[in-house]
């Protein structure tokens, strides 16, 4: 199966599965993204094993992140994230050995801070009150498209290369298409709700974009310090699954403070 079809494949069985979490909200859009939380920080640590990350702190970080974005919103989902240090720096007192600490617990801090928080902001995103599920459809279809597009386009007519050192096959036309594609889908998704529609749908979908393109190249980053080029193989031609929720991890986030920003997230 070559990785064009590989790459649909996990479309056509996945994206019907995340919308419809997304749809029903609650414990279904936790379930999913708790799922790809430790699914997507294993395959982190696991690269990433040469800085020792204190794995079991990470998944309590994790867990404790999610948690409190379902129970108790952003204040909870903070202290969750928190949580992760003093367990690390329990696990570090006791460890056997302790070459490299302050590397093992930034680590481990980054896989939370990276994965938890990201993931943590699609609870947050779906939890807005009377219009969660449209902002929730934005986001994702919005990185959907772009990342969509940014292939197509790329691999038709990309040559400018955007960040060879980085990912040699993202260029400057890809982006182009992305962003596009993105910001229209955003502007299609939220016309005429009367949630962040009109110029603010435009604004949105820029942010997300952008964000989306961040969270991909910032992947890549840390691809290319470890030495590999997917994160794992689960999903054939996507990779693993953190190779697939890259960009929404810094894209959810970025969405949410936008639209905290116009006033459509209640303090």
């Amino acid at each position: 199966m070559n990785e064009l079809v590989s790459r649909l494949v996990v479309v056509a069985v996945g994206l019907p599965v995340v919308l419809a979490a997304a749809y029903y909200g609650g414990w279904y859009i936790f379930a999913l993204v708790a799922v790809a939380g430790v699914l997507a920080l294993d395959e982190l640590y696991r690269a990433g094993r040469t800085f020792r990350p204190l794995a079991l702190a990470g998944f309590a970080g994790l867990a404790a992140c999610l948690a409190g974005a379902e129970l108790g919103g952003a204040p909870w989902m903070a202290g969750g994230a928190f949580l992760t240090l003093p367990v690390a720096f329990v696990f570090v007192i006791f460890a056997e050995t302790r070459q490299a600490a302050s590397v093992s617990l930034s680590f481990t801090a980054l896989g939370v801070v990276w994965i938890g928080l990201g993931l943590a902001h699609l609870i947050l995103i779906r939890e807005i009150a009377d219009d969660g599920r449209i902002a929730l459809f934005a986001l994702l279809l919005t990185v959907f498209a772009t990342d969509t597009a940014a292939y197509l386009v790329g691999r038709l007519v990309g040559r400018r290369k955007m960040a060879p050192a980085l990912s040699p096959g993202k260029s400057w036309e890809g982006f182009v298409g992305g962003a596009v594609g993105g910001v229209f889908v955003t502007w299609v998704t939220l016309y005429e709700t009367g949630f962040a529609d009109g110029w603010r749908s435009l604004v949105l979908g820029a942010a997300i974009v952008l964000a989306a393109t961040v969270g991909d190249l910032l992947q890549s980053l840390f691809k290319r310090d470890v030495g590999i080029k997917d994160t794992g193989r689960l999903l054939g031609g996507h990779g693993g699954v953190f190779d697939r929720i890259d960009s929404l991890l810094i894209a959810a986030p970025a969405a949410y403070y936008v639209l905290a920003a116009f006033g459509e997230v209640s303090p």
